[in-house]
């Protein structure tokens, strides 16, 4: 699978991974998306995502079936991604992910429509919980990192592991994604113990129409 960066380009494969689900079958044009900083929240005496900054955001596209990367100078080539797509799908996104690009962003990322993950698990379940939670439960595998160790990469200059880190993200959100539009349902793991999640899932790829987004990048 190609992975492509305007400052790498890279032919990685993800080892036992299933490409084929219902949702990759959809119709729907989807997005799964994550970001990675350069900075933490006490580093800008905020707790407003919006005040940091981005060091690179990771994506799938269901459409092409791929994978790519984006430092911030590359923005210019991921707008017209993220403007085609009918839904972008992340985990916390609305809360952090959206908010944050979209202050790089000349229109409004809020009116896009989007899904995410986080909020459909507190909707069914009544509280949040990590994506490294959900990963080991619902796909007994655990993330390759942390948003801390991120930054520190940043900051040292190992902008690959940054890379390689928020792909893993990516494709992680992605297969949980997968797994609850096929199964009404997740997993999360806690004290030891695997603990089941009814999701409806029913509405989440139905056609909508648009939110009027101009597409001025093009």
């Amino acid at each position: 699978m190609k992975i492509e960066n305007s400052t790498y380009t890279l032919v990685y494969r993800f080892p036992n991974s299933s490409m084929t689900s219902n949702a990759s079958k959809s119709p729907m044009k989807k997005i799964v998306f994550d970001i990675e900083t350069k900075n933490i929240f006490t580093d800008v005496g905020s707790t407003n995502p919006a005040d940091l900054d981005i060091s690179v955001v990771c994506l799938y596209d269901y459409e092409k079936d791929s994978y790519h990367s984006f430092l911030e100078k590359d923005f210019s080539l991921m707008w017209p991604i993220i403007e085609k797509a009918d839904m972008l799908i992340g985990y916390n996104s609305n809360h952090f992910d959206i908010p944050l690009l979209n202050k790089y962003y000349s229109g409004d990322l809020t009116k896009f429509r989007s899904l995410d993950l986080l909020h459909e698990i507190r909707q069914s379940y009544g509280r949040r919980m990590k994506l490294d939670q959900v990963a080991e439960g619902t796909l007994g595998t655990k993330k390759s990192g942390n948003g801390l160790q991120a930054v520190y990469w940043w900051k040292s200059g190992e902008i690959d592991k940054i890379i390689k880190y928020c792909l893993d993200d990516v494709k992680i959100t992605k297969e949980v994604y997968d797994y609850a539009l096929k199964n009404n349902s997740l997993k999360f793991k806690e004290g030891g113990k695997i603990i089941p999640i009814k999701l409806d899932t029913s509405k989440w790829e139905e056609k909508k129409e648009s939110a009027g987004i101009t597409s001025s990048l093009f």
